[in-house]
């Protein structure tokens, strides 16, 4: 609460009727709440002279300390202006866009023997970039099929250039390994141009090539390579009669908005050369004041600031919006001039609905998991006999290898499910190594003593994962600070079973076992495991910054030779870390307890 209410009635008076945006401050000079207007007098004058506001508004407009705006030319001006803000701002009573993710590709090179193979990030090599892909699994699901269709290499180029003979993917046929010399460049480019042909959505010229070549094989009487490409058409029209329409050059995102129990949940249909890619669904945080319209005005604008590619045409489920505005925007952003419709018909008609379905598989599937979350919640209060449902939990975990890069993790879990934006790490200090007692003392109490001094709400539950002496550290900490919470740490058990976990609590000696089927304790499991694998990966980024070197160097037994061996067979590092036990075996040079050493230095738990 301010300690000087806001004097409306003077600022209302000498406030512009122009277009613009508005800022509303609390009494700490922090942005609550950003919005547009095509009057600013008028709109800002509704939160003080209306009295049916909901009881979230209310509170937002007893907070306003100042407000601050900006005259712009045009409403246009005005959107823009108004999503800069919000993604600058992060006001929280605003709409917020939580994904600033870049969208793979598929890049096929330009070379001798062009490689066909998967791309994020910056397009700063010469080729052809198809997409772009919802996911990465959609992604390379694309590649795996085209592996099967057309056969062009995916290996990386210094895999390609130092081969001596033909690697697994020519034995399984997925390769037709021109590495070494086993396929003429005519017949490997007509492959590159069916793949070129395919990404482009020109399948029916694909399926007549394939046909064509069909038929004179089997004028030659080579009725075994007819039979191949024959069972290439096959499949190729297995794929593209999933898809709504085919062969048409047309890019287009279609969006469709729907809620439902106060969940907001928006689906993004992206369809590239006359296919459909995929789509990705969102749920966008927005308070009880944004009504529907400024919902997916300030959706689609910060969804295209975000750096998304913006096509030619883009399809909206609704028509709660300004549509000439809003067009007139996102053609800002591109550089050009883009049609936003609500009014479709044929195929983009079939589309919408697609979007609309799939909007609505989404918001359900959220609904119901939200309501299985909170069934653990609830089980959870029950099995730890908690005065209160622990709807807001933390967990810390510690990681380091033999003492060095200590890193403190906690994690956040809201209503049962991970809460990401508020992660944090800490990086311990001044602590002996490998004392992870006085580790788990310190990040507690500097992410409590922080939390106490900022006013900001304390957990239902304090989760720590360790046994009694890790559990006491923890306590020692909160008594430090001056708070008590409810607290509990979990342990692995004496046989380190998954299901076999144990519970301490302050001041109880024997631990408690909960059934292996409980709720309850998969909640824990969760929020403990993600703790743990947070923790992991800031010590290893930790580690290799520190270190200035591969975590290659750092297995024991894995000199430069073996190095240079795993390097050669799998292409690189990340293949290495994803590789199975078993391919890990088949290197040459690595025996079978190097093999192990190497894998469970990858996945220590």
């Amino acid at each position: 609460m301010p300690s000087q209410p806001f004097d409306a009635k003077s600022y209302l008076a000498q406030l512009t009727e122009q277009p613009g945006v508005y800022r509303m401050m609390d009494a700490s000079s922090t942005v609550i709440y950003v919005g547009k207007a095509k009057n600013l007098k008028n709109r800002v004058s509704s939160y003080f002279n209306k009295n049916d506001h909901s009881r979230k508004t209310q509170v937002m407009v007893k907070q306003i300390s100042s407000i601050e705006v900006t005259v712009t030319n045009t409403e246009t001006e005005a959107l823009l202006l108004e999503n800069h803000y919000i993604k600058k701002l992060r006001p929280r009573y605003n709409v917020l866009f939580r994904d600033d993710k870049t969208y793979p590709y598929i890049f096929l090179s330009n070379q001798e023997f062009p490689r066909l193979g998967y791309h994020r990030g910056a397009k700063k090599h010469k080729g052809d970039y198809f997409g772009p892909f919802p996911s990465a699994g959609a992604a390379k699901q694309s590649l795996s099929m085209l592996q099967k269709l057309f056969k062009v290499r995916q290996c990386e180029d210094s895999v390609f250039s130092n081969r001596s003979r033909p690697c697994l993917q020519y034995q399984i046929k997925r390769c037709k390994a021109p590495c070494v010399g086993y396929v003429s460049e005519n017949e490997y480019h007509q492959d590159v141009q069916l793949t070129r042909l395919f990404y482009e959505g020109k399948s029916e010229q694909v399926v007549e090539s394939l046909q064509n070549h069909m038929e004179q094989a089997a004028e030659q009487l080579d009725f075994e390579q007819a039979a191949r490409f024959r069972d290439q058409i096959a499949m190729l029209r297995r794929v593209t009669q999933k898809q709504v329409i085919s062969g048409k050059d047309i890019d287009i995102d279609v969006f469709a908005f729907t809620q439902q129990a106060g969940v907001n949940c928006v689906v993004v249909l992206f369809v590239r050369s006359g296919q459909v890619m995929g789509s990705n669904s969102y749920f966008p945080k927005a308070s009880s004041i944004t009504d529907h319209q400024e919902l997916i005005e300030s959706f689609l604008l910060q969804f295209y600031l975000a750096k998304h590619q913006v096509p030619r045409e883009i399809i909206v489920n609704s028509t709660e919006f300004e549509l000439d505005i809003v067009e007139s925007a996102i053609g800002e952003i591109a550089k050009r001039k883009v049609r936003v419709t609500n009014n479709v018909r044929s195929a983009r008609a079939d589309w919408l609905a697609l979007a609309q379905k799939n909007a609505e598989q989404a918001l359900n599937n959220k609904l119901s998991l939200q309501v299985k979350q909170a069934d653990k919640v609830i089980a959870l209060a029950d099995q730890l006999e908690l005065e209160s449902l622990p709807n807001h939990m933390e967990c810390f975990d510690i990681s380091h290898t033999m003492g060095e890069s200590t890193i403190a993790s906690c994690v956040v879990f809201k209503e049962g499910a991970p809460e990401r934006a508020s992660y944090r790490r800490f990086n311990i200090k001044d602590v002996q190594a490998g004392d992870d007692y006085a580790a788990i003392e310190q990040a507690v109490f500097r992410r409590y003593s922080r939390q106490v001094k900022e006013s900001k709400l304390l957990p239902d539950l304090l989760l720590i994962d360790g046994g009694k002496g890790q559990l006491n550290a923890a306590l020692k900490a909160l008594k430090q600070i001056g708070i008590t919470m409810p607290i509990i740490s979990v342990a692995k058990g004496t046989e380190r079973k998954l299901g076999m976990e144990q519970i301490f609590f302050p001041g109880k000696p024997i631990a408690k076992i909960l059934d292996e089927n409980s709720p309850a304790l998969h909640l824990i499991q969760h929020i403990r495991d993600e703790s743990h694998r947070f923790a992991i990966a800031g010590h290893r980024g930790k580690r290799s910054k520190s270190r200035n070197k591969s975590w290659l160097e750092e297995i024991p037994g894995v000199g430069p030779k073996k190095r240079q061996q795993l390097l050669k067979h799998f292409g690189g590092l990340r293949n290495i870390e994803q590789a199975a036990l078993d391919d890990l075996k088949k290197v040459s040079g690595i025996d079978t307890q190097l093999a192990e050493k190497i894998y469970n230095y990858l996945h220590e738990a």
